[in-house]
């Protein structure tokens, strides 16, 4: 079976790193890049969906980053213990009409031996804002090293 590391159980730095490599794949808004970090029979909960399987949440990602435009995502670890990551996130996007928002949220991983996420519960709310609003400003895709987190940022 393949591995995905860093390996559970989780350490400080490790566990960052986790988060930062979800952080920068998200950020690709690769759905098929994205699916290789979950387990074939991953389970979620994102908002009031509950995709099933690897194919499941492909699809409900491009249907994610068909509709949320412009999508830029900052992770911040918040805590973990053995095989689980408690993470917090914001990202940015706009709408096809062109109306920005900030979605603020929480999320639980869970991982098997091998590195693979075999769940993942979140929890988001949606803040519409002002484009001049915006503070995540870089080139879409990965976040640049040196751009501030969340915290720095105040958020």
């Amino acid at each position: 079976m393949k591995t995905k590391p860093p390996l559970p159980p989780f350490e400080l730095d490790t566990a960052t790193w986790k988060v930062r490599l979800a952080e920068d794949a998200w950020n690709s808004r690769d759905p098929d890049r994205v699916v290789l970090v979950y387990t074939e029979d991953t389970l979620w909960r994102n908002r009031v969906e509950f995709p099933v399987g690897r194919e499941q949440v492909r699809q409900f990602l491009r249907r994610k980053w068909a509709r949320e435009l412009d999508y830029r995502l900052i992770k911040e670890l918040w805590g973990f213990r053995d095989n689980r990551i408690a993470v917090r996130f914001a990202y940015e996007w706009r709408d096809d009409s062109g109306h920005w928002y900030r979605s603020y949220g929480n999320e639980n991983w869970e991982f098997n031996r091998e590195g693979l996420m075999q769940r993942r519960f979140a929890s988001i709310n949606d803040l519409a804002i002002e484009e001049r609003e915006r503070k995540f400003y870089w080139p879409l895709g990965q976040r640049p090293e040196g751009h501030p987190g969340l915290s720095e940022l105040g958020l």
